[in-house]
């Protein structure tokens, strides 16, 4: 590829975002805070709730997985967005809520559960009365959560909580698609701000399976046997809280229309000609990936993969936010899926596995509910984006708040 062609390219195609497209801003500033906390490795925001001078019944969620520090503006919307307005519903409930942020989302669960333990004791000191705590989080603040509480009992700290609550949390792993992580690292030499956020800490602790370059081979990566090494040895859950969980995706095993082995994308120029990225199939020798045009040639393939594009399961456009920013930089692109499976509901309320359709795709709504250690779940009655606070789960988590 000649100097000034990559130069071209450098300046057309802007960084590519995996969660929420890249530099996206929140359509409104975040409510003022009653108090903020400066935390090692971190920062919280507390709103107390109505007719409360203090914190009398604390309420903290943790932050998910994306780049850069918690834009808290973001969160806030995520927690209060319309029309289901979950932190306000919440506090009109007399709970206060602690909103736990990193000043690195993509830094190693294993650090940032530092954070979330800071702000636990925090609360545990400040709170006025004894009402025992809620703790927990969205998506991967669910895992640091889990990991922060079980690790805080193993060494007899006294957390104070009497539920912790995941939502949406890849428990048992997250999926992003093999074709996009490989576009993502050959997109590198270009703008390489997707390429970094998939080889991240906690992106490689996180995803079931990993591809570190687009001529690799996806596996699991280091950093999740590590993570999951961790987990065992402070006993995978907390033992005090009562768990609960919640799925953005659906319990019936029902796929969610996209369909295994197709294409998702293409696009045909001027920087990607006749490049493909097709949706994940099972079997040996899956083509997922034709990557051609002024960064070279290569064809990206997996073995033994389930169906996982098309699980049930909370989704992200992740697709979508890729056709969206190649369009932008004047690519020709058709894109036949925006969204996908990233968290399968099998990994969300942690009751199967994800590495067999007959787990992905398992009915789990006639499963005996002790398979899950949680011991209360939700899945949504129908599919939902990842993470989203719908009406559904709302109303379901502001049933279950501890006394």
């Amino acid at each position: 590829m000649a100097n000034q062609d990559l130069e071209r390219a450098r300046q057309a195609i802007g960084p590519i975002g995996l969660v929420t497209p890249a530099g996206e801003q929140p359509a409104r500033r975040a409510q003022a805070a009653d108090d903020e906390w400066p935390l090692p490795g971190g920062a919280a925001r507390v709103y107390y709730g109505q007719g409360n001078r203090g914190l009398t019944r604390p309420v903290l969620l943790a932050d998910g997985f994306n780049s850069g520090p918690t834009n808290f503006d973001a969160f806030w919307e995520h927690v209060d967005g319309e029309p289901h307005r979950f932190a306000t519903r919440l506090r009109e409930r007399g709970r206060d809520l602690i909103l736990i942020g990193f000043d690195d989302r993509s830094a190693s669960i294993l650090n940032n559960a530092q954070v979330a333990t800071a702000a636990i004791q925090r609360a545990v000191a400040e709170r006025v009365g004894n009402a025992r705590l809620l703790v927990g989080g969205f998506s991967m603040g669910g895992i640091v959560t889990r990991y922060a509480l079980a690790r805080m009992e193993l060494q007899r700290m006294d957390h104070q909580v009497g539920v912790y609550l995941s939502v949406d949390s890849p428990h048992r792993g997250a999926s992003v698609p093999i074709a996009l992580q490989a576009i993502a690292h050959h997109l590198a030499p270009v703008n390489d701000a997707l390429s970094q956020q998939l080889n991240s800490p906690a992106s490689r602790q996180l995803l079931w399976r990993h591809l570190e370059a687009p001529t690799g081979v996806p596996a699991e990566d280091r950093a999740r046997a590590e993570l999951l090494e961790q987990l065992r040895q402070v006993g995978d859950w907390p033992r005090i809280p009562r768990l609960l969980g919640v799925a953005n995706g659906v319990g019936n095993g029902h796929a969610n229309g996209v369909a295994p082995g197709v294409e998702a994308l293409r696009s045909n120029g001027p920087y990607l000609t006749d490049t493909r990225l097709l949706t994940q199939a099972g079997g040996r020798d899956r083509v997922v990936a034709e990557l051609r045009g002024l960064l070279g040639e290569i064809t990206v393939r997996t073995n033994d993969f389930p169906d996982l594009d098309g699980a049930p399961g909370g989704t992200l456009e992740s697709f979508g936010i890729l056709a969206d920013t190649l369009k932008d930089a004047g690519e020709n692109v058709d894109v036949s899926h925006r969204s996908i499976c990233f968290v399968p509901t099998s990994s969300a309320i942690a009751i199967r596995g994800i590495e067999t359709n007959d787990d992905l795709y398992a009915d789990i709504n006639n499963l005996p509910p002790e398979e899950s250690p949680l011991d209360d779940f939700l899945t949504s009655s129908r599919p939902t984006p990842h993470s989203a606070v719908t009406e559904e789960i709302s109303a379901w988590i502001l049933d279950r708040l501890p006394d």
